[in-house]
Order: C-alpha cells, then sequence, then structure tokens
C-alpha cells in the first residue's frame, strides 16, 4: 500500500501547510484530513510549477497566486465540477487561516474571500419526457419480468429504488371499501408512508409476489428476494434499466429516479395539493418537494385559464335582494338596503382615491338612517 502512495510534494511551504491541516482536523474523519491535505497539494503543485520564486508564506499575494490556481481549476482538462472546484476552495481557506493564526500573518486570512465561492448549481427536476415515459412503460409491460414490475411499481408509487427493495410481502394493505395503499417502510429520511394506489398497482404487487413465491431463496417477508446484498440487488436493477434504455434507442443515462420525478410531476397535474403530494412523496420539506416538479408553460396556461375561469379567492360580493319590497316602512327600509348595496358596488370598482373615500362616508350615513328607520317601529 505503500509504495502506491504518491510521493511526498517537494516545496519549501509543505510541512507548514501539512501542520496546519493536522492543527485544525483532530477531530475530523481520515477521509476529510485525506481532502485537506490534497487540496494543499494541489495548489502547492500549481505554485511551485508556476511561480517557483515563492518560497516563503509571506510572499504569498491574492493576485497572481490565489487567482492564478483558481483560474487554473476552471481551464484544466478534462473540466472540473463546479462541486469540486467549491470544495477545493473550502478546504484551502481554512488551511490559510490557520497559517494566518499560528505564523501571525493576518493577510494570508484574506487571500480566499467569501464571494469567490460560487453556489452550487441548482438541482432542476429530471421527469422523463412524454415519449420516454410511454416507451419505458410499454416495454416493461411487454416484458412482464421481475425488472419491469419493479420499475411499473416505482413509476405509478414515486417510490425511491431504494424503498422498493425494503418493501415487506404484506405492503399492500386495504383502507377502505375498493381503497388500497401501499406501506412504504422507512427510506432516505427516516420516515414511512402511506401510498394510495389503484388496480393497476394491486395487480403489479400480486405479480411480484409471484415472482418471490418462484424464488429459490427462502421466504424472510421481503417482497423481493436479495441474494446477497440490498447493494447488489440494486445495482441489478439499475443494469437492467439500462439495458431496457439501450434496446429502445433512449438515452442510457436514465435512471430510476426519474420515474420518482416522472410520477411527482403527473401527480401535480392531475390536481394533487402541494402538501399531499409532500406526504405522497414522503418529503419534510416543500424545497425538497419542489425539486421535483416540472412547471411547463403549458401547465401554467392550464392554471392561467382555470383561474380566470373559476376564481376561487376573489373578495365575495354582496347578493341582490330578488324579493320584492314590502309595503310601508319595511319597504323604505328594504330600499335603503337596496341602495346601499349598489352604492357598495359601485365604490368597490373605484381605485383608491377621493371618490372611493366619499363614497365609503355615504355608505356609513346610510348604515345610520337604516338604523334610525328601524327604530321606528312601534308595538
Amino acid at each position: 500500500m505503500n509504495s502506491a502512495r504518491r510521493p511526498p510534494l517537494q516545496h519549501p511551504l509543505a510541512p507548514l501547510f501539512a501542520r496546519a491541516v493536522d492543527s485544525f482536523s483532530a477531530a475530523l474523519s481520515p477521509e476529510t484530513i485525506r481532502y485537506y491535505h490534497g487540496a494543499a497539494r494541489n495548489f502547492l503543485s500549481y505554485l511551485g510549477a508556476n511561480h517557483p520564486e515563492v518560497n516563503r508564506l509571506d510572499q504569498l499575494r491574492r493576485e497572481p497566486h490565489i487567482l492564478g490556481w483558481m483560474s487554473r481549476l476552471h481551464s484544466q482538462v478534462p473540466p472540473l465540477a463546479t462541486a469540486s472546484y467549491i470544495l477545493r476552495l473550502i478546504a484551502l481557506r481554512p488551511i490559510l487561516n490557520e497559517l494566518a493564526w499560528t505564523q501571525q500573518l493576518p493577510e494570508l486570512a484574506h487571500l480566499i474571500r467569501r464571494e469567490d465561492i460560487p453556489r452550487l448549481p441548482q438541482r432542476l427536476p429530471r421527469p422523463l419526457t412524454a415519449e420516454q415515459d410511454q416507451l419505458l412503460q410499454q416495454e416493461f409491460l411487454r416484458r412482464n419480468d421481475l425488472g419491469g414490475n419493479v420499475f411499473l411499481l416505482i413509476r405509478h408509487t414515486g417510490m425511491r429504488i431504494g424503498e422498493c427493495a425494503d418493501l415487506s410481502c404484506d405492503c399492500l394493505r386495504s383502507t377502505g371499501p375498493d381503497q388500497w395503499a401501499i406501506h412504504v417502510p422507512l427510506g432516505k429520511l427516516k420516515t414511512e408512508r402511506m401510498v394510495p394506489v389503484d388496480s393497476f398497482v394491486c395487480e403489479l404487487v400480486q405479480r411480484l409476489r409471484f415472482f418471490r413465491f418462484l424464488d429459490p431463496l427462502p421466504a424472510d417477508g421481503q417482497l423481493l428476494a436479495c441474494p446477497s446484498a440490498r447493494d447488489t440487488l440494486l445495482r441489478h436493477f439499475r443494469d437492467y434499466l439500462h439495458q431496457v434504455c439501450h434496446s429502445l434507442g433512449l438515452s442510457t443515462r436514465i435512471v430510476p429516479h426519474q420515474l420518482r420525478h416522472t410520477y411527482a410531476t403527473e401527480m401535480l397535474r392531475a390536481g394533487v395539493t402541494f402538501p399531499a403530494l409532500m406526504k405522497l412523496l414522503g418529503h419534510t420539506s416543500p424545497e425538497m418537494t419542489m425539486q421535483y416538479l416540472d412547471v411547463t408553460l403549458h401547465d401554467l396556461q392550464r392554471e392561467f385559464e382555470l383561474a380566470r375561469s373559476k376564481p376561487r379567492h376573489l373578495v365575495p360580493q354582496p347578493s341582490v335582494p330578488s324579493a320584492p319590497l314590502r309595503p310601508g316602512l319595511d319597504g323604505l327600509i328594504d330600499s335603503l338596503l337596496a341602495a346601499q348595496h349598489v352604492l357598495e358596488m359601485f365604490r368597490r370598482a373605484l381605485p383608491d382615491g377621493a371618490s372611493r373615500r366619499r363614497l365609503d362616508r355615504l355608505s356609513n350615513r346610510l348604515t345610520k338612517i337604516v338604523i334610525e328607520a328601524r327604530k321606528l317601529h312601534t308595538p
């Protein structure tokens, strides 16, 4: 093992950087410590190759040493992923802070600034296209094998592939007359949930029970037989999806989790409310659910037309009295109330201003007149 390691970096500053990492990383995991040492090695390798004259800490400058290293990270081939670039900067920054403290060189703490570290790119939803979704479901139905039924179950329940692997044989539960739900066990977020399903999903569960019955492995209460490690089973299903996509001429970069995104987007378009969708997906925050939704221009147009045809949140308008006016004093009061209604409807249609405020005062006067008129009633 030791012979396979890279030789120590030959740079005058390497011992100082190594001691700085050891100083603040005593409670960190070995893997994290290796990453800090790797970031220091990467920076010092650049420094030795491009600025060999720098051999003391007080010679380090933001320009050209730090900014030049950042530029090198951006331009390297193959290109460095944004997340990896961010981690390199985040790893080097505490090393420089530690050196600024231990070597009494405060300017080192300002060589990498907060604004230098970009934000991680926002993860966009990745549902399948309508064509991909249709082709895959048709192929799964045609094959009608273990993998096909597993992926149909994931597609129509929004489960993670790991949650599907953990389903029990009795996961299908009756919740009422002709009503069924799948019990999804503790998953990624340590939550469990009940997902309502239709007759098609009930049939899928029955097929998977049949495959489990045919499997030579002894019964263990699980819906899917696991020959060895759980990761082996998950890898088998991912390879299965890869082969299906290849046979259909689809992108082989499609992953099982995209079926979950597709389910979430389908539920939203079917009218499922956002809180209910969070429950279906087993999420604990709205931000997490938002990453799963693909809202297209077509969705926006449909919502816009629905809001115009059936507005739900407008201020309720007072109803116009439809009964005929009564004779005598009662009829007078009815007329006053009708006049107050017409005035109020007209006032609401005006923009804020002097006219609207004046009509508001007139409406208050009518209210007082109605009150006084009602006092005219005699036994």
